[in-house]
């Protein structure tokens, strides 16, 4: 089984976060993905705990079914390599402030002109243009910026991190491949290639989603807990009696109406989405007094046959056991070399056509640098000369 993106070969020179998970999804969807990784400035996530066997736990999923080669880009050898990979491999996906990749001389123009067809991906915190274009950053600076957190929070307590990495996986990581897979198909009609300018703020800045558009036509500013899905409804979380949590989403009058009558108040449903805040807070209130009655496990057992919108907080440990993930097979077991598979999230997307079985967790540095220049026909003694004046590890 090949994967519906077997025909795309990669060159990927992101490091951390943003590029890599994108280079993820498509090496787990058949791309050919091959890393270029700089022998002397480790890609951080190398090093970032947890580790299971002496490798770092988010290297090994992140870099999983990619090979990896080792160049010091700041010798001519090196550059001329990557020259010569990119008349095969005609996509590129990098992560640097904008320039760099042309002082090392292999920026978009000098790449496109030795292939035409070359697509070129460039995700950065800003974009390739505009005041903050070489600007340093961070997944929390993007989102502050793009006003996401002026909303995300609460009022007495203020805005707070996220769990999980939105602008840089929603923002740069998910439209990265979007732009990635939209030049494609313009290729295939002009036969040319582009570069795809990726800004993780810009991205993180559509998602406003509803709020944005609230702003931009009507002029109704979001703020923490004055909309109806940022905690200025009942539309919220509610703590058990032992102090754990539920999510309540009953939206609608018919799960409103259950979701009222399996905590004994069925009164409540009349007042559902009111207008009026105070009336929302006092809704509110009502429901914190029922949900404090009770254990997390009864309540659990209370809503588990019904279709009210209202499910438990699970932690992650307990999300990975939850009988819905496991029947999406959200836990796949990928090869590692002289030890047991490793357990990592699967792929998400599902194919009618299948997709590929995981090929092995994240490489060692520079592991498959040989094999890739005997590729290129480069003979063992040339390979060991690039070696020798440390071109190549």
């Amino acid at each position: 089984m090949s994967g519906p993106l077997s025909s795309l070969k990669v060159l990927d020179f992101s490091t951390l976060l943003p590029g890599p998970f994108a280079s993820l999804l498509l090496a787990d969807m058949g791309a050919e993905v091959l890393r270029i990784e700089s022998p002397s400035r480790m890609d951080l996530v190398r090093v970032l705990p947890p580790h299971d066997g002496g490798v770092s736990a988010s290297h090994a999923y992140l870099n999983r079914n990619k090979r990896c080669i080792a160049l010091d880009l700041k010798q001519a050898e090196a550059v001329a390599l990557v020259k010569q990979l990119v008349a095969e491999y005609d996509i590129v996906l990098e992560q640097f402030r904008p320039g760099v990749m042309d002082k090392l001389g292999v920026g978009y123009e000098a790449l496109k002109a030795i292939n035409p067809r070359l697509i070129y991906v460039s995700i950065t915190g800003y974009g390739q243009s505009g005041p903050y274009k070489d600007r340093a950053g961070h997944d929390i600076n993007y989102l502050a910026l793009a006003g996401i957190a002026s909303y995300t929070g609460r009022r007495e307590t203020g805005p707070l991190p996220l769990g999980i990495q939105a602008a840089d996986i929603a923002g740069g990581s998910l439209h990265g491949v979007i732009g990635l897979l939209a030049a494609v198909v313009q290729r295939q009609v002009t036969g040319q290639g582009q570069q795809v300018d990726i800004s993780m703020t810009d991205c993180a800045f559509s998602l406003h989603g509803m709020a944005g558009a609230g702003y931009l036509a009507a002029g109704v500013e979001p703020a923490m807990e004055n909309q109806a899905l940022n905690g200025g409804s009942f539309y919220d979380y509610y703590r058990t009696r032992d102090g754990r949590w539920f999510s309540v989403g009953s939206l609608e009058p018919q799960f409103m109406q259950q979701f009222c009558a399996a905590i004994g108040r069925p009164e409540l449903a009349a007042r559902g989405l009111s207008a009026k805040p105070e009336e929302q807070r006092a809704l509110k209130r009502e429901i914190e007094i029922e949900f404090e009655r009770r254990d997390f496990a009864e309540w659990s057992q209370v809503f588990a046959g019904l279709d009210a919108c209202v499910e438990p907080m699970l932690s992650l440990s307990e999300a990975v056991e939850h009988p819905q993930l496991k029947a999406r097979g959200l836990v796949a077991e990928v090869p590692r070399a002289g030890r047991a598979p490793q357990r990592q999230i699967a792929c998400p997307l599902k194919f009618s056509a299948g997709l590929p079985e995981p090929r092995h967790i994240g490489a060692a540095l520079g592991a498959h640098t040989e094999e890739v220049l005997t590729e290129l026909g480069y003979s063992p003694e040339q390979i060991a000369q690039l070696k020798a004046a440390k071109v190549i590890a």
